[in-house]
C-alpha cells in the first residue's frame, strides 16, 4: 500500500506514524497548549525527530460535546497555521482534520498534502469533490450524526456490519469521482459506547477487507482512562498498550499526541510480524 503525498510516495506496509497537532482552546486533551507560533513550531519540531510520518493539524475541536466553530474562524485559524508550519517544515507532510471544503481547499493550495474528515464527506457535499480534484490522499472515519450529538446515536443493528457498509458506499462514493489514495478510519469514540470500541478494536483486522490502509486514532481517548479510571493526561501507557494491540490486528497508521512512544510501539510491532 502506498499514498502519493504530494507527489512523494509514502510505503504503509511498515505502520507510520501522524502526529496530533491541535490548534483549539478546548481539545480534549491538548487544547490551549499550541496557541502560539513558539509553541506550535516546536511541537512540530518535536513529533518529526520523533518519527512521525505525517503532521495532522485540526483548528475544529471534536470532542464529544464541543463548542460549534464557525467556518470563518476555522479558517482563520488554519490557513495561517498551514503557511507557517510548510515554510518552516518544507518537507512536512501535512494533513488537514477538517469536514469543510472550503477550508480544506484553502489549506490544499497553501501545500498540505492530506486530507482527515471526521464526516466522510457526509457534512459537506463539497468535500469529496474538492479532494477530487487535488488528487491528494483522503481520510474518511465513521461518524454518526455530529460532534455535538453523536454520543446520543450509539444503536446499531450490528456494529462491524453497519460500520463497514458505512465504509463501502463512502468509499465507491470517492472513486466514482476519480478519488485513488483512500484511507478509512473506524472513529473511535465518535458514537461509541466504550464496549463498542474495544469489539472494533478486537476486530480491527475485518477492515483490511476493504481494501484501503487503516487509521487508528485512540490516543489519551477515555476507552482508556475510564477503564483505568483515571484521565487523559494519565493515559499514556493505556495508548501505548493498545497501539500495539491495533498494530498487531492490522492498523497501518497511528494517530497520536505522543509520537517517539507510537513510534517505538511500531519498531518492536515489526519484530512480531510474520516474515
Amino acid at each position: 500500500m502506498t499514498l502519493n503525498c504530494k507527489g512523494r510516495l509514502i510505503d504503509l506496509s511498515t505502520p507510520k506514524v501522524m502526529g496530533i497537532l491541535n490548534c483549539t482552546p478546548d481539545s480534549f486533551y491538548d487544547g490551549g497548549k499550541y496557541l502560539n507560533d513558539n509553541a506550535i513550531l516546536k511541537q512540530t519540531e518535536k513529533m518529526l525527530n520523533d518519527g512521525a510520518t505525517f503532521i495532522d493539524v485540526g483548528g475544529y475541536s471534536s470532542r464529544p460535546g464541543a463548542n460549534h466553530v464557525t467556518e470563518e474562524e476555522e479558517i482563520k485559524r488554519m490557513l495561517p497555521l498551514t503557511e507557517l508550519l510548510l515554510k518552516q517544515f518544507p518537507e512536512i507532510i501535512l494533513s488537514i482534520d477538517t469536514f469543510r471544503s472550503t477550508v480544506a481547499s484553502g489549506c490544499l493550495d497553501a501545500g498540505a498534502a492530506i486530507i482527515n474528515d471526521i464526516s466522510a464527506g457526509k457534512l459537506d457535499d463539497n468535500m469529496l469533490p474538492t479532494v477530487a480534484k487535488h488528487r491528494v490522499p483522503y481520510i474518511m472515519m465513521h461518524m454518526k450524526g455530529t460532534p455535538q450529538n453523536m454520543q446520543q446515536q450509539t444503536n446499531y443493528d450490528n456494529l462491524l456490519v453497519d460500520i463497514i457498509k458505512y465504509f463501502s458506499e463512502r468509499i465507491a462514493a470517492a472513486k466514482a469521482i476519480g478519488m485513488v489514495d483512500i484511507i478509512v478510519d473506524p472513529g473511535f469514540g465518535f458514537a461509541k459506547t466504550l464496549e463498542q470500541n474495544y469489539e472494533i478494536l478486537q476486530k480491527l483486522n475485518l477492515f483490511q477487507n476493504l481494501e484501503h490502509p487503516i487509521l487508528v486514532g485512540i490516543s489519551r481517548k477515555s476507552m482508556i482512562y475510564k477503564v483505568l479510571k483515571t484521565d487523559a493526561k494519565s493515559a499514556l501507557n493505556g495508548t501505548t498498550a493498545l497501539n500495539m494491540a491495533a498494530l498487531m490486528n492490522g492498523a497501518n497508521i497511528l494517530r497520536v499526541h505522543d509520537v517517539k512512544e507510537a513510534y517505538e510501539c511500531v519498531k518492536l510491532a515489526e519484530e512480531l510480524m510474520p516474515c
